[in-house]
This record gives structure tokens, C-alpha cells and sequence, in this order.
């Protein structure tokens, strides 16, 4: 292998080099063939994933609107306005966007410290620590609730020791989603930090500027599209949320996602629901179309160095005290939450809640709570196969920058699924998947569909920078060889994306384990995934069943840390968003 890649090397060379005319004519025709080759087989991998898409995603989220807006065989789009005035749903569109800015800039201020110390700092522990603070991202945002309200609402756990509460819900939202999100800041912002020439920032202080100085006219303009892609994301995911405000919030804190939530389940008006999610849609899009432009400055205007020669073993007080206080951060913030998942598990004498597990005799469920575990790794296995075949496929049409405007949008809607209402995807499954040929209403595929649908983006955010840093020339060359497409991927991108593939395939396993918006309307009694199963021992009263949900939580936790820490050590660069 390594000798065909040199030979093809070779001839890129020559092909590119000022030769003879005669064999520069031979040399540009069968490469002009093979651009115009390459156009159609992007148009024949970016295929499957938009029939996937159009009939997962599109179809189902169109026929809940249709549902609620088309009526008496008309199109009632006044009612739109009808809905936007009520002043419930002012509030409710007030609170979402205000508590997602917030909750953005207070997730940027106590994470960006976190991310130069993961990017220019190396410390023992380092890859542990990098996973520790990756685990929340893939937990329900359910188990995260409870444990917050049990952390810091009345009778929680600083109540009891020091009597703190704090009574002020909007602060425990907030909290809790800074839990979640600190991951995203760290490894987005922080991926790109340590891939930064630091001699650039070092010329500046050798030229008498303060170290303040130096970071703010150097450091800080090439971070930018890197923060402000941090920041979208953030924001996208708080102004989505749903487990979190459903759990901490109460009849008086509703997101655009928990009151579409309300209005499709409870109480069952589609039309206002559906014009929540037209507004929900327009507001995601938006989001991601900066996304995807911070994204494609990032890429391209900057001069990246090896992640791994620029860290380094902290220097000065200053140094020390920042990388303490980082610690300190990630110990109250993140590792106490988890901390009261374990110990409310085992409050129980002689692990009563995990014995409880094994038995079906509570009534929750038709089976013992101990299958949810089997369920989700089997629907976890299938989604993440699901994910990588069309995550790849879309990765590979959308390598080449010069790619056409078809190609570009769908970069942007392949974000989507993250920032739309999960309870209209998964309600849609029910409604939309209920004839032939696509009759799935009874079959145990729905449900790891729904799961690829967020494992997905994942897939495409992880492989796309690194395809794109593959030469170009090594391909050219290979198809002026009379490689065809497939052998070209198999012998020149697939030897140097493999770890970024088994990344992508990690990151979505892990997601689809605590996948919950969806799954909740799709996943049939006789077989809960994990997060079901805890949302419904949580929705009942009883000591057992509280305590069997954090008995899950937990097992649910140890299971992402455990895949996280592999990602860990197969992961040796900086490469990807996550």
C-alpha cells in the first residue's frame, strides 16, 4: 500500500510539473475526466443520505404540520398570528430565547478557561479528565434534571449539609445547562486552540506586549469563528431544550420544545403545536446558517500547527492557579451532579434499588427495568451503523470546498434534527409512518432511526475536517491511474480517516444511548430504552421508583464514561468539532 501511494505521488508530481507539451495534453484530459467523474459520484453518495433525510426527517416533521395547519381541507395560515399573539406564548417565547442567551454566555464565561487548559496544557490525567467532561453531553437531559433538583432544590443535597437552596429555578436551568454544554466550548473551542502556532503569540511578547495584549490582538482574533461556533451550538441546544426545563421548571418556566411538548401530548392541539414548530424551524435555521459560516472561516483562514507539540506543563503561579481553578470548575459543576446520581442509587441498604431492577412487579413496565439496558444497546448498535453509513457518505460528497450550492445547503440541514423539536420528529414517526410501504408504526427499526437522526450530525462534524485535510493531489493522481472512485476511498482516504471513522462511530453509539425526545413517543412497553425507563420510574411517586431511576442513571452514566474513555485513547489529534 505504502508503495502504490508513493508511485501515485509520483505522478502527481509530474502531471503537475511544467513538462513536455505533448505529455501535459495526455495528463490534463483524463484529469479534466476525472473532475467531471468526481462531480457525479458526490452526486451519487450525497443520494442516499437526502432520500434518508427527505423520508425520516422532512416527511415526518411536514406532516405535523400539515396535520395542524391544513384543516377543513384549506391551509389555515392566519392562524399562525392567532397563535403568536397569545400572551402565554409570548412568554414562553420570551423565556426560551432569554434563558438560552444566558445560559450561553455563562456556559463561555466557565468554559473557556477549561479550554486552553486542555489545549495548552499537559498534566497527568489530561485524557481522563478530557472524558469526564464529555459524559454529560450524552446523558438524558431527564437524569440530569432530577439530579439537579436533587443537588440544589428543597431537601437536595446542600440543603441537607449546609442548608443552600436555591429556590430560584431559572438558576438550577441554567446550571444544568452549563453541565451539558461545557463539553461543547472545551472540544470545539479548545480542539482549535491547540492547533494555533503559539510562537505567533510569543513574537508578540518578545515585541513588549503584555501577555493580555498578546493573547487579545493574536490569540483571540483566530479564536473567534471557533468561539462563535461554540456559541451557536450552545445556544442552539439551550433554546431546544426539553428535559432539563421539564423537570427543573414546573408549570411556570416553559421552552418552545416543552410547550410543544404540551400542546401535542396533553393537550392535543396539533394547530398550535405545529406553528410552535414552524417558528422553532425558522429560528434553528437561522442559528445554523451562521454556524455553518463560522465554520468555513475556521477552515480556511488560519495556519494550523500538530495539537500535540503545543502543550506543554504549566508555567508560573498563574498557570497553576488556572489549571486548580479548571479542576475546581469541573469537580462542582459537573463531577458533584454525577456524584448525587450514584449516591441517591445507593441509598437503599444491600443495593435494594439495583435488585429492584430485576423484578417487574412495581408496574411500570410490562417487563423487569433491567431489559432497558439490553434494549438500548441493541437500538444503540443498529442507529450507530445507521449513522456512519449516512454520516460517511454525506462527509465524503461534501469534502471538496468548491462544492455546488445544493451540496453547501445540505452541510447546513444535515445540523438540523439537532435544533428541531425531537417530540414533533418522534410524533411525526407515529403519524406519517403508518402506511405501505412505510408502515413502521410496529416494527423495533423506528426507534434506532429516530437515534441516527441525532447521531448523524455527529458523524459529519468528526469526518468532514479531516477528509478535507486529505491532499487532493493524492486522489487526481490516483484517478489518472484508472483507480475507480471506490478504490480511490479504499486506498487513499479510508488508511487515514479510520480513527476519525471509529471516533464518529463512538460519539453516535454514546448519543444514541440518551437520545429521549423521540424515543419517548416510539419506544413500545415491552421494550424501554434506558431513558424511557428512567423518565417513567421518575414520573411516578414512590421512594422505589425514584430510586430505581437513579440505579439506571447511573448505569447508564458508567456505560458513556466507559466509551468516552476509549475515544480517548484512540483519539491522538485534535481533529473534528467533538
Amino acid at each position: 500500500m505504502d508503495l502504490a501511494r508513493t508511485e501515485v505521488a509520483d505522478v502527481a508530481d509530474v502531471a503537475g510539473a511544467a513538462g513536455a507539451a505533448g505529455a501535459g495534453q495526455v495528463a490534463e484530459a483524463p484529469r479534466r475526466k476525472g473532475r467531471t467523474g468526481g462531480t457525479a459520484v458526490r452526486l451519487g453518495l450525497i443520494a442516499v443520505p437526502v432520500t434518508f433525510f427527505a423520508v425520516f426527517f422532512a416527511y415526518p416533521v411536514a406532516a405535523i404540520l400539515a396535520r395542524g395547519l391544513h384543516v377543513d381541507g384549506a391551509w389555515q395560515l392566519a392562524r399562525i398570528w392567532d397563535v403568536v399573539a397569545r400572551s402565554d406564548i409570548r412568554h414562553v417565547l420570551w423565556f426560551t430565547t432569554w434563558q438560552a442567551l444566558a445560559s450561553t454566555a455563562l456556559t463561555l464565561l466557565v468554559a473557556l478557561p477549561g479550554a486552553y487548559v486542555f489545549a495548552r496544557l499537559d498534566f497527568p490525567g489530561k485524557q481522563v479528565l478530557r472524558a469526564i467532561v464529555t459524559v454529560p453531553f450524552v446523558l438524558p437531559t431527564v437524569v440530569v434534571g432530577t439530579a439537579f433538583l436533587a443537588l440544589v432544590g428543597r431537601g437536595g443535597l446542600l440543603d441537607e449539609l449546609w442548608g443552600v437552596r436555591l429556590d430560584t429555578t431559572v438558576w438550577a436551568i441554567l446550571l444544568a445547562h452549563v453541565f451539558f454544554n461545557y463539553a461543547v466550548v472545551v472540544r470545539t473551542v479548545g480542539g482549535l486552540w491547540g492547533q494555533l502556532d503559539p510562537r505567533q503569540e510569543e513574537a508578540a511578547r518578545m515585541l513588549g506586549a503584555s501577555r493580555f495584549t498578546a493573547w487579545r490582538a493574536v490569540t483571540l482574533p483566530a479564536l473567534a469563528p471557533a468561539v462563535a461556533a461554540a456559541a451557536l451550538m450552545v445556544f442552539l441546544f439551550t433554546f431546544t431544550s426539553f428535559g432539563v426545563v421539564q423537570i427543573l421548571g414546573g408549570p411556570g418556566f416553559s421552552t418552545l420544545e416543552v410547550e410543544i411538548y404540551r400542546q401535542t401530548s396533553e393537550i392535543f392541539d396539533l394547530s398550535t403545536a405545529a406553528v410552535l414548530t414552524i417558528i422553532q424551524f425558522m429560528a434553528v435555521g437561522a442559528v445554523l446558517a451562521l454556524h455553518a459560516w463560522t465554520v468555513r472561516r475556521r477552515e480556511t483562514a488560519l495556519r494550523l500547527v500538530d495539537a500535540s507539540v503545543t502543550a506543554r506543563r504549566p508555567r508560573g503561579r498563574g498557570e497553576w492557579a488556572l489549571l486548580a481553578g479548571v479542576l475546581a470548575s469541573v469537580a462542582v459543576l459537573l463531577l458533584l451532579p454525577l456524584a448525587v446520581l450514584v449516591q441517591r442509587s445507593f441509598d437503599a441498604p444491600d443495593f435494594g434499588y439495583y435488585r429492584a431492577l430485576m423484578s417487574s412487579d412495581g408496574g411500570v413496565f410490562l417487563v423487569a427495568p433491567i431489559e432497558a439496558i439490553g434494549n438500548s444497546l441493541r437500538y444503540a448498535v443498529v442507529a450507530t451503523v445507521i449513522a456512519v453509513v449516512i454520516g460517511g457518505l454525506a462527509a465524503a460528497a461534501l469534502t471538496r470546498r468548491d462544492a455546488g450550492r445544493f451540496v453547501r445547503g445540505f452541510d447546513a440541514l444535515l445540523m438540523l434534527p439537532l435544533g428541531v423539536s425531537a417530540v414533533t420528529v418522534g410524533f411525526g414517526f407515529l403519524i406519517a409512518l403508518d402506511e405501505p410501504p412505510l408502515d413502521l408504526r410496529a416494527s423495533w427499526i423506528l426507534v434506532p432511526l429516530a437515534q441516527a437522526l441525532v447521531g448523524v450530525p455527529f458523524v459529519v462534524r468528526t469526518m468532514l475536517p479531516v477528509l478535507r485535510a486529505v491532499d487532493g493531489r493524492l486522489r487526481e493522481a490516483a484517478a489518472v491511474l484508472g483507480a475507480s472512485p471506490w478504490r480511490v476511498w479504499r486506498e487513499v482516504d479510508l488508511p487515514m480517516v479510520r480513527r476519525a471513522l471509529l471516533i464518529a462511530a463512538g460519539f453516535a453509539f454514546a448519543v444514541s444511548l440518551g437520545e429521549f425526545g423521540a424515543t419517548v413517543f416510539i419506544a413500545r412497553p415491552d421494550n424501554p430504552t434506558l431513558p424511557v425507563a428512567v423518565a417513567r420510574l421518575l414520573g411516578r411517586a414512590g421512594e422505589l421508583n425514584y430510586g430505581q431511576a437513579m440505579a439506571l442513571s447511573t448505569i447508564l452514566m458508567v456505560v458513556c464514561a466507559v466509551s468516552l474513555l476509549v475515544l480517548e485513547r484512540l483519539r491522538t489529534d485534535r481533529t473534528g468539532e467533538f
